[in-house]
């Protein structure tokens, strides 16, 4: 299956190797959304300083991956880092660029997920459900209950969730495909009895659209934008009462990922299950790469299951990590 097109929209003279670049990173297997979203600015940036030649001076692109004010540190990394992975590719293509061999930006910022309870992810569906109809988005009431429905039940990712079409549900298997997920990856996730069910009324209560319509539809007929769900995501936390720790504190509409995947490995423990076994079937569901790459999704704390812990850490090893508190 061929990834989906990405449509680009660049302006700049770079805009023809900023193209280049970014379909390069995606020919090695590379999403690079957050890279998208970061060559778009440094494009609208070259536009607005007046660039006039297919070059990259130092007096242009250095204000640009300095540090801003209130900026984390974590976002100037991936700004620099991208900008000079930039610079590289133009001097390959023979395009004179600066770049600096030396950044003075570190990640210094690791942040926590964050694993909601049983009783939490009730009281955020519950908010969900009761979200009022809007003139300005007058089926963000019946799409978004099942939008977090489906995070939490499935893990997917925000993203893929988002860009699901119409014809990318089969209710008679009972499973949805994620197309060019990372790593230009395809899976079917099966989903549970519940959950099907809802997608089934969600689905006849929109009525028959076509194949290659948005099965999540924003007020545009197109896909939502991440931005949006994350503004609802914290207006549904409020509502719920649980407690934001402010920009980059989280939780994350991505925590609920999270959730899903330790819920499930702790429901296994549980039931008896040989975890070590079911951990690689549990990696291609939420579309790993490699097992090693599911354990450290799972950043569980000696105060969340210790004992799931402890069991994980005999087929895994160290690649789960104990958070120790502040």
């Amino acid at each position: 299956m061929h990834p989906r097109e990405v449509k680009y929209d660049f302006h700049s003279p770079l805009a023809r190797w900023m193209v280049m670049f970014l379909e390069e990173k995606r020919s090695l297997g590379c999403r690079y959304e957050s890279g998208r979203a970061i060559m778009a600015r440094l494009d609208r940036h070259l536009c607005a300083v007046g660039l006039d030649a297919p070059h990259l001076p130092r007096e242009v692109i250095e204000p640009w991956t300095a540090a801003a004010p209130h900026e984390r540190p974590a976002s100037q990394a991936s700004r620099a880092t991208i900008a000079r992975q930039f610079a590289w590719f133009l001097t390959r293509h023979d395009i004179l660029a600066w770049y600096c061999r030396n950044p003075h930006v570190r990640r210094t910022d690791q942040y926590v997920p964050f694993i909601f309870s049983h009783e939490q992810v009730r009281a955020l569906i519950s908010a969900a459900d009761h979200i009022r109809p809007d003139g300005h988005a007058p089926l963000r009431h019946k799409v978004m209950p099942e939008v977090f429905r489906l995070l939490y039940s499935t893990g997917v990712r925000l993203s893929e969730a988002l860009m699901l079409h119409v014809g990318d549900v089969d209710f008679d298997r009972g499973a949805i495909t994620v197309f060019d997920s990372k790593f230009h990856r395809t899976r079917l996730v099966p989903l549970g009895a519940k959950m099907l069910r809802r997608l089934k009324m969600y689905a006849a209560a929109l009525g028959k659209r076509k194949p290659d319509a948005a099965f999540f539809p924003a007020p545009d007929g197109g896909s939502y934008a991440t931005r949006t769900v994350y503004w609802l995501f914290r207006e549904l936390l409020r509502k719920a009462r649980i407690s934001h720790g402010g920009r980059g504190s989280g939780p994350r509409v991505h925590d609920l990922r999270h959730t899903f995947a330790v819920h499930r490995l702790a429901a296994w423990y549980r039931q008896g299950v040989d975890v070590g076994a079911k951990l690689p079937y549990l990696a291609a569901y939420m579309g790993h790469k490699h097992v090693t790459g599911t354990a450290r999704y799972l950043r569980l704390t000696p105060e969340i299951f210790p004992d799931v812990v402890v069991l994980l850490e005999r087929y895994v090893g160290n690649a789960v990590p104990r958070l120790v508190p502040p």
